[in-house]
């Protein structure tokens, strides 16, 4: 009877959980359910697991509306009809058209045995329905059959209970989706765009006793719902079955790459790695994991045609396959990566491949996968993101009509000022976690068998690839396994880096000659120093940090740093304890035997997913494939917490029959747990290193043309203006924008670097392309007449351009070139032709008196235009920096209070366990030498951190295994050098 049943899916709609509905149905002793959300189909296969579980019928559908106006229902009958509906929501929601109305008489199942249409009661005449077609009563209609001549239709009519929100206050919570819906006030809210208070989870006797004058109509919906079978082996892989002509061929094709490409890795002689290959093919084939080898590979070997850089990582990456195939760059066998967490005969997906592509690359990268495997059976994997707690009262303030700036307050409220503000709050906590809007996962792609709309409805982000209503978790539970597609700014650094190197050295790098780089001494000692700004995963204040303190220069420790630089390793206490066994290896005390037998490596600390496998395998007894489902839950691969409950009750058993003591278990058990989230795996960990240390190597030898990549790619973890500053360290000669010398991006020619046009604040694009494509046809502009006369550009526009510095070539001053520019604007009216005159003419000659440009003048004009200077900042501090220590000097005042001027260059914020906020300031001195400080939260609440300028700071230096810091007690800001109008002649 309850045909028509939505959940927090219909986005902004609905209020019940997918969970929740089946297990309210569960309450009233209901055998049958039909979800039907609005136009979208997003979490009908959880609705169809919860519902076998819980021993209920799911009938599956959707509600098909046109704005606020219900159209009619639908519903499948069988796995076609279901197919059919996906088809007929992702028509009309891809292109962007309403969906027929019931006056159309809209033809969506083509075979009427495949689904069912229910109209509400009075928009379509009895006599017009056909044979699958039916209409619905709502209970509270009842009376209105009195008047209708239904006799002859009897069939036609069926019960129509909608459910969508749980009871009064959800029914406001309804209310209040719907205002943010339509961006309204909640007081202005019309009827017609909520639902009917009455369309709660009533009890079938409720039902029953509304149509007890109507029996027929309580049977026509039981036929209606026995009527409907849809039915999925879950357990089954729907992934794209073969790569080849069939599964034998495929496995004949990856023994034959595998093996092409052992020779090219191992030689021919090498016979540990061949008896690795060999066992894991076997396995890979026994798991009918061959395909999606091969497909991974293809991709690859695409990008390679293409001339495009990629990083194979993720579990995949454990494998001597992948090695031997390319798609990874890191040895298995070198490394020692333990092929369990690779891959074990009990696992039932495949593993993970992450294809990292430089973010230029990756939407071509994508658009080969859709037309190589077929765009009805491609489609980018969905998601969706929820209501946070800002957001939550960030919008409910909104339909409640609270300004903007109590809003602000609100969300860092504790207590609630009036009653409206308690509602907010009251109704924010309710609506924390509502799917809000439907968005796409950032990497993962589906390739199926079927066509992608045997399973989902289709929809059209606005990159204009296909996505689907169907997460990851979705897809995994019913055998869809997603292949990664990821991009990063750090390959678009290499990238570039070797264009730039070869366009002005003439010199072409092997980027992939890893072997060299790793054991290069000059890039050891980069590492040592932690010299590793623009470097890809190593440049973070907490990197480099760590690099210091660990003093290391090799590329397994690196490999290692990689790891637990992640934030569960470090705020458990463990990447401290690394650093200390790592200088102090020699008097280890391990925990336990087993530590020492499977962790020495790593001193006895876990620090790789594998190391959570090995421990749970080996010190607690858990099978290969119990502590792959512990390892997955830690690392966050399943939604919910169960899973992650039931292994660790069962971890806590094993370990008490095998008679660890209880005390030693926990301790186990919460260093595994610092792991939840976080963890790399070690061949993810490696392939993040090799990919630095190509970083290293192009900033090691070529360091202007790989900051300039870096800038043209827009940095890394800093803002641009740190990378100009790292250019001015390394002796780069910054210019500022020119007409005739710079591009759109910033460009080096020799030592020269001109800042690129994209860089000037308000500065139009198209004007950008004139400009460019004016100079490469005609030539160098002569002069400022000569350039106007040839772009036709606006006096704002030009004023700009001339305060940057952009016309320094013509040797005259810039407070002359305003001047100047203001009188041949009026001159100068719109030309009917831009481009080169036909007979080159003198400009205009102006008698003015002398006008001279001041240095901080133009400064302020770089910093105003730019948001940085192309100098040291320092020459814009209000202070003598040179009457204060320096970070050079900080490593000799260990324990003393120092005085120092600095300029802001990032901070963190961390959260004590005390719920209180402190942070982490990185700065640079005078020198454009690296500062690092630590605010308690005493002191970070006394002395707030502005996101840019100068400080003066007071605090005592510490040192941390080496590494000095300083400890702040008091900072002040430091202000700018008066700007000076002086001087116009």
């Amino acid at each position: 009877m309850y045909l028509n049943c939505k959940t927090y899916y219909s986005l902004r709609y609905g209020t019940f959980s997918t969970e929740e509905l089946v297990n309210t149905a569960v309450e009233k002793g209901v055998t049958a359910l039909a979800l039907t959300n609005i136009n979208g189909t997003y979490d009908e296969w959880e609705f169809y697991k919860l519902c076998l579980a819980a021993g209920i019928k799911p009938v599956l559908g959707a509600e098909i509306r046109n704005e606020d106006q219900l159209l009619y229902i639908l519903l499948a009958a069988n796995n076609n009809g279901l197919t059919r509906i996906h088809e007929f929501l992702s028509e009309h929601i891809i292109a962007k058209k309403p969906f027929p109305a019931p006056s159309e008489n809209p033809i969506i199942f083509t075979d009427y045995s495949d689904g069912f249409i229910i109209y509400p009661l009075g928009v379509k005449p009895l006599a017009d329905l056909s044979i699958n077609e039916y209409i619905g009563i709502l209970p509270w209609e009842t009376t209105k059959l009195i008047s209708i001549d239904w006799k002859n239709y009897k069939d036609k009519l069926v019960v129509l209970q909608p459910i969508t929100f749980q009871n009064k206050t959800y029914f406001n919570l309804h209310r209040l989706l719907r205002a943010i819906s339509k961006n309204c006030l909640l007081s202005t809210l019309s009827a017609a765009a909520q639902a009917s208070e009455r369309e709660t989870f009533v009890s079938p006797d409720c039902i029953l006793q509304a149509f007890k004058d109507y029996p027929f109509i309580i049977i026509n919906t039981y036929k209606l719902i026995d009527a409907c079978h849809i039915s999925i082996d879950v357990d089954s892989d729907k992934t794209k079955k073969c790569f080849s002509a069939s599964k034998e061929d495929d496995r004949v094709l990856l023994y034959k790459l595998a093996q092409d490409g052992f020779v090219r890795r191992y030689g021919k002689n090498n016979k540990t790695a061949l008896e690795r290959l060999e066992k894991e093919l076997k396995i890979i084939n026994d798991l009918g994991f061959n395909a999606y080898f091969l497909i991974n590979n293809d991709i690859v070997q695409y990008a390679n045609t293409r001339g495009f850089y990629h990083v194979g990582r993720g579990s995949g990456a454990n494998s001597i396959v992948a090695y031997c195939l390319g798609i990874t760059d890191v040895d298995p066998l070198e490394l020692n990566l333990y092929f369990e967490r690779f891959l074990n005969p009990e696992r039932t997906s495949p593993p993970d491949f992450d294809i990292d592509f430089s973010y230029t690359d990756r939407d071509e990268m994508i658009d080969y996968i859709f037309k190589r495997f077929g765009r009805e059976h491609v489609a980018l994997c969905g998601s969706y993101s929820t209501f946070k707690h800002d957001a939550a009262i960030h919008e409910l303030g909104k339909v409640f009509g609270l300004p903007e700036e109590e809003i602000k307050a609100l969300q860092r409220a504790i207590h609630p000022e009036d009653k409206i503000q308690q509602l907010v709050l009251h109704y924010a906590n309710l609506l924390k976690g509502f799917p809000n809007i439907m968005s796409i996962h950032p990497c993962g792609m589906l390739i199926t068998e079927e066509k992608i709309n045997t399973y989902a409805t289709a929809f059209l982000p606005p990159k204009g690839f296909t996505g689907v209503q169907m997460d990851m978790f979705i897809a995994e539970d019913i055998g869809i396994n997603k292949f990664d597609i990821l991009s990063q700014r750090g390959l678009g650094h290499i990238k570039e880096c070797l264009q730039l190197i070869k366009q002005n050295k003439g010199v072409e790098v092997n980027i992939h000659d890893f072997a060299r780089f790793r054991h290069d001494e000059r890039i050891k000692t980069q590492i040592r120093e932690a010299n590793t700004i623009g470097c890809f995963y190593i440049e973070s204040p907490a990197m480099r940090q760590l690099l210091k303190k660990l003093r290391c220069d090799d590329y397994i420790t690196l490999v290692a740093a990689s790891s637990i630089i992640r934030p569960g390793v470090a705020s458990s206490g463990m990447m401290r304890e690394y650093i200390y066994r790592y200088h102090n290896r020699d008097t280890i005390q391990y925990i336990h035997p087993l530590f020492e037998e499977h962790l020495s490596e790593t001193f006895g600390v876990m620090v790789y997913q594998e190391d959570v496998i090995k421990i749970a395998h080996y010190f607690a007894n858990l099978s290969l494939g119990e502590a792959d489902i512990l390892r997955r839950a830690m690392s966050g691969k399943y939604r919910n917490h169960n899973r992650f409950n039931m292994m660790k009750a069962k971890f806590m058993d094993n370990c008490k029959v095998i008679g660890h003591s209880d005390e030693l278990a926990s301790e186990v058990w919460r260093q595994m747990v610092s792991f939840a989230g976080y963890s790399f795996n070690k061949a993810h960990s490696a392939s993040f290193a090799v990919e630095s240390y190509k970083s290293l190597y192009l900033k090691t030898y070529y360091p202007k043309e790989f900051m300039v990549s870096v800038i043209n790619n827009f940095g890394g973890f800093y803002s641009r203006e740190l990378y100009f500053i790292e250019l001015l360290k390394i002796g780069g000669q910054i210019k500022a924008p020119c007409v005739n010398s710079s591009d759109e991006y910033t460009n080096i020619r020799g030592n020269e670097v001109y800042v690129g046009f994209i860089h000037i604040k308000g500065l139009h694009s198209r004007l950008t392309a004139t400009m460019m494509e004016e100079r490469t046809k005609n030539g160098p502009y002569h002069h400022l007449q000569d350039f106007i006369e040839r772009t036709n550009i606006g006096l704002e526009q030009l004023n700009t351009l001339i305060s940057v510095g952009a016309f320094s070539f013509t040797g005259k001053s810039k407070k002359r070139l305003l001047w100047e520019s203001n009188f041949l604007q009026k001159k100068n009216q719109p030309q009917l032709h831009k481009g080169i005159p036909l007979f080159c003419e003198e400009p205009l000659a102006f008698t003015l008196p002398e006008l001279t440009d001041n240095p901080l003048d133009d400064l302020y004009d770089q910093l105003e235009i730019l948001g940085f200077t192309l100098t040291n900042p320092f020459e814009l501090v209000a202070d003598d920096g040179g009457n204060y220590v320096t970070a050079r000097d900080l490593k000799d005042k260990a324990g003393t209070i120092v005085t120092t001027i600095v300029y802001f260059i990032a901070h963190k914020h961390v959260v004590t366990r005390n719920n209180d906020m402190m942070y982490f300031g990185s700065f640079i001195d005078r020198n454009l030498d690296w500062i690092d400080t630590v605010h308690f939260p005493d002191v970070a609440t006394k002395y707030p951190i502005h996101n840019s300028g100068f400080y003066k700071i007071t605090g005592k230096v510490v040192a941390d295994f080496g590494v000095p810091s300083i400890e702040v007690s008091g900072m002040y800001k430091v202000g700018y050098k008066n700007r000076s109008y002086a001087n116009l002649g």
